[in-house]
């Protein structure tokens, strides 16, 4: 699964990666971006894209309990063989896909001293496009609405397999319209062909999702141990 990113591009990179129609919005960086977090999130109707807000962590339409009910759910990741069939991601799939931009994202790889977390990026220095699903909620107690979108996950490819058994779907820019516009479907939600992504370890005071979302120390390479060698 994905559970943390980051984010520190700019309005203009973000505005003509995707083509953005929507006003210049201020976009402050995040190193340590967590699942109910609000993120930016690029939508389209009609071939026209915009920014908007949304919770990190799928709320249906559907839902009709209390909202904090659903946080046991983690509903922050949608896995690819299961997104068209379950209940909380079905209708999102058909209808209202979304892209979230990312400048990288931690994944944990167990070891003998526990979990090291490694950082990811794109090796071209680009933003990351996560291909995800969105969707509007109603809270019947309140009459607020809420905009939240998840994160597609599927197998990895083998560099990131070294790390983890998952990885976040990452579409390229001529996949950006057909994704968005339900042209295509689970066929290329498929893991990053190779060389597209680069890792290195990083500090275990991200283990917390209470490190400060400010600290860009967070993405930088540390030294770890190597393994012991195979009695």
């Amino acid at each position: 699964m994905c559970g943390r990113f980051t984010h520190r591009y700019t309005w203009a990179e973000i505005q003509r990666l995707y083509r953005l129609t929507s006003p210049a919005s201020n976009v402050q960086p995040s190193y340590n971006v967590c699942p109910t977090d609000t993120v930016n999130v690029v939508t389209s109707s009609d071939d026209t894209r915009i920014l908007q807000p949304m919770r990190w962590g799928l709320v249906p339409r559907w839902w009709s309990k209390p909202l904090k009910e659903l946080m046991r759910l983690s509903t922050f990741n949608a896995r690819v063989e299961t997104v068209t069939t379950k209940p909380f991601f079905r209708e999102a799939f058909k209808r209202t896909r979304c892209i979230i931009p990312a400048s990288g994202y931690y994944e944990w790889q167990d070891t003998p001293d526990g979990k090291q977390p490694h950082y990811f990026t794109r090796t071209d220095g680009q933003v990351i496009s996560f291909a995800g699903l969105w969707d509007e909620w109603k809270d019947r107690a309140t009459g607020e609405t809420l905009k939240s979108c998840t994160m597609i996950i599927t197998e990895p490819n083998a560099m990131v397999a070294e790390v983890h058994d998952r990885m976040p779907v990452v579409l390229e820019p001529d996949n950006f319209k057909p994704w968005l516009e339900r042209e295509v479907g689970l066929e290329i939600l498929l893991p990053a062909a190779e060389g597209i992504l680069q890792r290195w370890p990083v500090s275990k005071r991200v283990n917390s999702s209470k490190a400060p979302k400010e600290d860009e120390t967070l993405t930088q390479p540390v030294e770890i141990s190597a393994p012991p060698p195979p009695v």
